[in-house]
């Protein structure tokens, strides 16, 4: 899915709208007892509560691509055969009607979530103790019929996209506190109570791409882009979770680093950057095109345009393939920090804003190697505007 794939689905779920029919909870304990579960109507639901429900699913599509959005690919035997794609296909075909689906599909969620406190490193201790909620949401979208303007045409829609959304949210208590008692115009003691924060994660079945189901695709959400939930993936999609952004980031630089050698100099480390960084800009400008990924022919040639050696090219280009698959390929916002290029030693950090990153260079003056950069416009040190000054303290000559 696309930028604009995604906000078309997400303004589906403008509160206003009220176009999902009916939202199904499961209120589940830490020990994995399940608590209460529910099923509430969206046409009487409190405006307020709407809204707040609305944002718990919007989140679920909200995020970068390739981190904290990823595409689940589902093989053709999967979506054939596959348990778990059945299981998702019927929730959505019966718009979550079929009480036994429901019911296998909290089951299975519970048996996940119940191994985050049972010693999952990617959870703090805070989170271990917590009860959590899974919600459900159906909805069915009638798709418009674009014009050659691509304005809507309501009379000419032909297609009915059905599509589920879920997410996992800890629920957390709350401290007791003092709060203001509007009524009485006066401050008395609240007592703790239970609070349902941000989803942890959650997905969208099936994908909305070139206006249709794409019953091959889900997309999965998560709020720490470096804790993929394997086992959810596996419980819920039974395929293999994809490589999760800070170890692709890492394991990019490793290869880069290790096959390079003396050849990954900042200059070359800087040209990948600014190339990188003008492909995300140029790709983000259109919408509708799909989020740039790179495979391990087009950064060879990118290393070599660079100005890498073809030896050193090549030992990327193999290494590349042996760590993420000869064919695959990986979101380019995963290679580089298109917002971020900092420079750092034993003793100093550099950060500089990615437009200006031609600022920093390296020179040899006496044998040693340095890191200028240039001190163009004002220049202030802990707050303070200072005056450059030359050699021998002379004023440094501003025209």
């Amino acid at each position: 899915m696309n930028p604009r794939d995604l906000s078309e689905i997400k303004r589906r779920l403008n509160p206003d709208k009220r176009n999902p029919t009916v939202i199904y909870g499961c209120y589940v304990g830490a020990d994995g007892h399940v608590i209460s579960d529910f099923a509430q109507p969206v046409v009487t639901m409190p405006q307020e509560e709407n809204e707040k429900d609305m944002a718990i699913f919007k989140r679920a599509l909200s995020g970068t691509l390739g981190q904290n959005l990823c595409e689940i690919e589902f093989t053709p035997m999967q979506v054939m055969e596959g348990e778990e794609h059945k299981l998702l296909t019927a929730l959505r075909e019966s718009g979550l009607k079929d009480g036994g689906a429901i019911e296998q599909f909290y089951q299975r969620v519970i048996a996940y979530v119940q191994t985050l406190g049972t010693g999952s490193q990617s959870v703090s201790e805070e989170q271990t103790a917590d009860n959590y909620l899974i919600l459900l949401m159906h909805d069915a979208y009638d798709v418009p019929y674009k014009d050659r303007n691509g304005e809507n045409d309501m009379e000419r829609a032909t297609d009915v996209f059905h599509y589920i959304i879920s997410c996992v949210c800890p629920v957390r208590q709350t401290k007791p506190t003092l709060s203001y008692f509007a009524a009485e115009s006066e401050f008395h003691s609240r007592a703790s109570d239970w609070v349902v924060g941000a989803p942890e994660l959650g997905f969208m079945f099936p994908a909305f791409e070139d206006r249709a189901a794409n019953l091959y695709k889900a997309m999965f959400y998560t709020r720490d882009s470096g804790d993929m939930h394997e086992e959810f993936i596996q419980a819920v999609f039974g395929t293999d979770n994809p490589m999760p952004a800070k170890e692709q980031e890492a394991a990019f630089q490793a290869i880069l680093q290790d096959t390079l050698a003396d050849e990954c100099s900042l200059d070359v480390v800087q040209a990948v950057h600014d190339t990188v960084r003008g492909m995300l800009l140029e790709q983000k400008a259109d919408r509708s095109a799909e989020p740039l990924c790179l495979g391990r022919h087009e950064m060879k040639t990118m290393l070599e345009e660079c100005g890498v050696s073809p030896q050193r090219a090549e030992a990327f280009e193999e290494q590349y393939g042996q760590t993420f698959g000869v064919n695959a390929v990986i979101p380019a916002v995963n290679v580089v920090a298109p917002k971020k290029f900092t420079v750092t030693t034993p003793s100093v950090v550099i950060r500089v804003d990615p437009e200006h990153s031609d600022l920093i260079e390296t020179r040899v003056i006496d044998g040693k190697c340095y890191i200028m950069v240039l001190a163009d416009g004002n220049v202030e040190v802990n707050g303070v505007s200072v005056r450059m000054e030359g050699p021998l303290g002379a004023p440094v000559d501003e025209n």
